[in-house]
């Protein structure tokens, strides 16, 4: 699996805890995991919560990324933009039994995480547990087990619920201003990373055409 790490412009500062809770568990499943950044308030590129959700958009559609952890101050607004595009199922995880509920019942592909709210003392612990407790099983088995069925049957619904309501992809892109896009595309390490694993030819072809 591979995991995209996104940080937008108020949390940006702690782009380096995050990623090394994340690292630390992704290592001892054998995931890999790719930093978009922000990696600090100085960078270049300064993405807002709105763009975390293009890119995570365009970095799953596109199948550059399996999964992606993201997040703001609260972890709400991040939430709601991932959940603005098609093909993205994001959860607020707070804590280690929302993201084991949350990958268990809802079987999603992204979270939005709070890094602000209540990050004291202990945070790096939190996010180490919620990250272990989101990849410790194979997702979508249902919790508690009994409920597995109605669980899985009411995903499948939610999917093609989401699949009427939702435009493809690049006709989302498209119908937005297309410099916020590409601000969403502005990171350091942007085109290494998305060149290198995108594999859908027509998102490509749509990110160079913009990036040109």
């Amino acid at each position: 699996m591979k995991i995209a790490l996104i940080n937008e412009n108020s949390q940006a500062a702690k782009n380096g805890i995050i990623y090394a809770s994340l690292k630390k568990v992704a290592d001892t499943k054998g995931y890999e995991v790719d930093n978009y950044g922000m990696y600090s308030p100085e960078d270049g590129c300064s993405l807002t919560y709105v763009q975390n959700g293009i890119l995570a958009a365009i970095l799953l559609n596109s199948k550059a990324a399996d999964y992606v952890v993201t997040g703001c101050g609260t972890g709400q607004g991040a939430m709601l933009a991932l959940n603005s595009f098609p093909g993205v199922i994001c959860g607020l995880v707070t804590d280690p039994s929302d993201g084991y509920m949350f990958a268990q019942i809802n079987d999603g592909n992204a979270i939005a995480m709070p890094f602000a709210k209540g990050f004291g003392w202990g945070a790096e612990l939190n996010l180490e547990y919620a990250f272990e407790k989101l990849f410790s099983e194979e997702s979508g088995q249902g919790y508690p087990r009994e409920r597995a069925v109605p669980e899985q049957r009411n995903k499948k619904i939610l999917d093609g619920v989401r699949e009427n309501n939702l435009k493809d992809l690049i006709t989302c892109l498209k119908g937005l201003d297309q410099d916020l896009v590409k601000g969403a595309l502005g990171g350091e390490k942007f085109k290494e990373l998305f060149f290198e694993n995108c594999k859908d030819a027509s998102i490509l072809e749509y990110v160079k055409s913009l990036l040109a």
